[in-house]
């Protein structure tokens, strides 16, 4: 190949990575847009502060209200169970992976646990709707149906894959120098990881956490599935609740006329959710430069 066929060669490759680059820019913005078109059509007709402090969430009633706040409440609550399931078992399984696991068993054992992010999600759902839920009734008779502890509970088991990678990620990354100077000094192998490693690892450890609110704000299809779709301002964990994606998920079935006001309230609650989750991988992606060895 000579040198005027090989820089042809290089510029055409060039152009394509570029063009993929902007490619990816592009659909975001393309969203971006769609987004924001919708809902400034929306809020011409509701009033932006009604919709983000109102109490009442019925659009589809004969006399609308469109309040938010029960659908944030719901998407809240089923993150928190979620989250009281990964965070605490995603970090004890990193600090095992990273910390005390052979190599031989590290081997075996990551991949064994990343395997739960590969199941599809409508598959959590059902799990979480004829499985987990008749078994959490049978401890507690007072629980309906359709609920939001099930589902918090089987989305904490499909986050948690996330959470342990991420975790064992920022854990590993933690200079050798600093577990043998605290064994140097008398320090346990327990002491040391929880004295020494998690502290340095803190802010991925952090990142992985946001990540995780992130992904669980985001799940779809479980709380669609098995979260019930009544919209209430409530903490309860025991009865029905809608998220926003859940009511997204309602609204697109088709039922609603396209072009409506009413059909325009989930271009309004798919603003507020990617306003959310950007922010959170904006914080995550801030916590992530901080990482021992990386980007300051």
């Amino acid at each position: 190949m000579t040198a005027r066929t090989r820089a042809v060669v290089e510029g055409a490759i060039e152009r394509a990575l570029a063009a993929c680059a902007a490619l990816s820019i592009l659909v975001t913005a393309g969203i971006v847009v769609v987004l924001a078109w919708e809902a400034l059509a929306f809020f011409r007709e509701v009033s932006p502060l009604a919709f983000l402090t109102g109490r009442t969430w019925t659009p589809l009633f004969l006399n609308p209200q469109f309040g938010v706040l029960p659908l944030v409440a719901g998407t809240l609550l089923v993150t928190v169970i979620a989250l009281v399931v990964a965070v605490p078992a995603g970090l004890v399984s990193a600090l095992y992976l990273s910390e005390y696991a052979p190599s031989r068993v590290r081997r075996v054992a990551k991949p064994a646990l990343e395997m739960l992010a590969g199941v599809p999600t409508v598959v959590y759902g059902y799990f979480a709707l004829l499985f987990v839920t008749p078994l959490l009734r049978t401890v507690i008779p007072g629980m309906a149906g359709y609920n939001a502890l099930a589902p918090g509970l089987v989305m904490g088991l499909m986050i948690l894959p996330l959470v342990s990678s991420l975790c064992e990620d920022a854990l590993s990354a933690v200079p050798r120098g600093l577990r043998e100077g605290a064994f140097a000094l008398g320090a346990t192998r327990h002491q040391a990881a929880l004295g020494v490693v998690l502290p340095a690892a803190f802010s991925g450890v952090a990142a992985a956490v946001v990540l995780a609110v992130s992904r669980a704000i985001g799940e779809t299809m479980i709380v669609a599935i098995a979260a019930g779709q009544q919209p209430r301002l409530t903490a309860n964990p025991l009865v029905p609740v809608e998220t926003m994606t859940a009511f997204i998920v309602q609204v697109s079935l088709g039922d609603v006329p396209a072009g409506t006001r009413e059909y325009r309230t989930i271009f309004a609650v798919g603003a507020l959710l990617f306003c959310g989750t950007f922010a959170l991988n904006l914080c995550s992606d801030w916590l992530r430069r901080r990482l021992p060895g990386g980007r300051r």
